[in-house]
């Protein structure tokens, strides 16, 4: 264990006003939404891209994945350090900033390496939302609301990918029909660089919003011994870390489990290509559909799973929230290695439906298991050591995984054999390691209830 660190002894003032903790949740959901669907937005626009600079899949998967995860993992640890230690209201409004231009600037890309760099910088600025924005809904609710909250925020996966799709869907369907946007200086705008600078730059109204909340009081913090009987509330960077490792059969478990929810979940970047080339389906009608699902059943996953992993605590099951991220993971395993294979995009979207629903719960679970176990000084940090991993496979290793088995086949057509391919391969392995890692999560969890009643 740990040496430098015991329960702070301290007791608390109250929550800040429900209301308002709610308030602020829905604030950094819309931040959240807003930060897929501007990551999002190209999984509609492969086909014009691909025309325009004559990429192959293998370099449309390259922008999708590892060109956004470059900085967007990369940042996570010191974004998470600095938002253990400094103002998570104003990092998250700087990060808002920050993503919505280089979102725009994608759209005055005029080759491939300009638009890679452009979603180098939408990852930066998207870094930072995650981090900050658990560790503050962390302080805005008690422990037997938390799950609920981060669930809601969590929303924002399935939400953003909704809107980008049922909203950007019809909108390239009818930029497509226009003529070419004429931009002062820049000159000829193509339909799918409109696209970027439309859904880009309206997020700073958002960030303007963000820099007027007010920072929660840090709570369930951790005492670090100074001397004789001195103690400061900041915890060193070294012992956050030796905090991890001495848990880490919970941690790596929860890590590592999720990371191959994210690889099946990112490799659906690729959905609008699948429906478009398999059941030939036009791009209105694939936006409309998607999205609609998206924004139906996403939802419903995540507060669903919030809903039972709160109600798994309640009841006295110490490990609720990864117990019920690994029933999510379980159903969003199985429905991805259905639906691409199946004979009608009809028939598909309804092996669809469920792989939203299982992916939702078990990203709002997974979040909300991350900060269950972890004290106010390491939550951030743990957060952003989670979003490293999982995003590290699932956005490096999904889209580019994809395209690459597609080339490799020969054929575009057979896009629906590498969607349903990737999962199978990495789905079985994750169902058992999370298996194995809830006994050692139920420890660790029944270790934090202990520091909340000594509290």
């Amino acid at each position: 264990m740990v040496k430098a660190v015991e329960s702070e002894q301290k007791a608390e003032p109250p929550y800040p006003n429900s209301k308002y903790a709610w308030y602020v949740t829905t604030l950094l959901l819309l931040a959240y939404i807003l930060s897929f669907v501007d990551r999002q937005i190209m999984s509609l626009l492969i086909e014009p891209i691909k025309a325009d600079f004559g990429l192959t899949d293998f370099r449309i998967g390259l922008l999708m994945g590892p060109a956004f995860a470059f900085f967007y993992v990369s940042l996570g640890i010191p974004i998470g350090w600095l938002a253990d230690r400094k103002s998570r209201r104003t990092i998250v409004g700087v990060g808002i900033t920050v993503w919505c231009f280089m979102t725009a600037a994608c759209g005055l890309s005029r080759n491939f390496g300009q638009l890679f760099v452009a979603r180098i910088g939408v990852g930066a600025g998207e870094a930072v939302l995650t981090p900050s924005a658990l560790s503050l809904i962390a302080d805005y609710f008690p422990q037997k609301q938390r799950a609920r909250a981060v669930s809601l925020y969590m929303t924002g996966i399935s939400l953003g990918g909704g809107v980008a799709y049922f909203v950007g869907g019809p909108l390239i369907a009818v930029l497509l029909t226009m003529p070419p946007f004429m931009l002062p200086i820049y000159g000829e705008l193509a339909a799918w660089q409109t696209a970027f600078l439309i859904v880009g730059l309206p997020g700073l109204i958002l960030a303007l919003l963000m820099f007027t909340v007010k920072e929660p009081i840090r709570r369930g913090l951790l005492a670090v011994k100074k001397g004789a009987g001195n103690s400061s509330n900041e915890l060193p960077f070294k012992d956050s870390m030796i905090f991890l490792f001495q848990r880490k059969k919970a941690y790596l478990s929860l890590f590592f489990g999720m990371s191959v929810v994210t690889l099946v979940g990112y490799t659906g970047f690729w959905n609008a290509a699948l429906f478009e080339r398999t059941w030939d389906w036009n791009i209105g009608t694939i936006g409309v559909t998607l999205g609609l699902a998206a924004l139906i059943f996403g939802p419903l996953g995540a507060n669903g799973g919030g809903w039972i992993a709160d109600f798994f605590t309640n009841k006295g099951i110490k490990d609720g929230p990864m117990r019920a991220m690994y029933y999510g993971v379980i159903l969003t395993v199985v429905t991805n290695i259905l639906y691409p294979l199946m004979p009608s995009g009809n028939i598909a979207m309804v092996f669809y439906i469920p792989s939203i629903l299982g992916g939702a719960m078990a990203s709002a679970c997974g979040a909300a298991a991350c900060v269950h176990i972890a004290p106010n000084q390491v939550r951030a940090q743990a957060t952003a050591i989670y979003w490293l991993i999982i995003n590290m496979v699932g956005l490096m290793l999904g889209p580019p995984s994809i395209g690459i088995i597609t080339d490799l086949l020969g054929d575009p057509s057979y896009l629906k054999y590498s969607m349903a391919l990737v999962p199978f391969i990495v789905g079985v392995p994750a169902i058992l390691l999370i298996a194995w890692g809830l006994k050692h999560y139920k420890a660790a969890a029944e270790e934090a209830e202990a520091w909340a009643e000594k509290a």
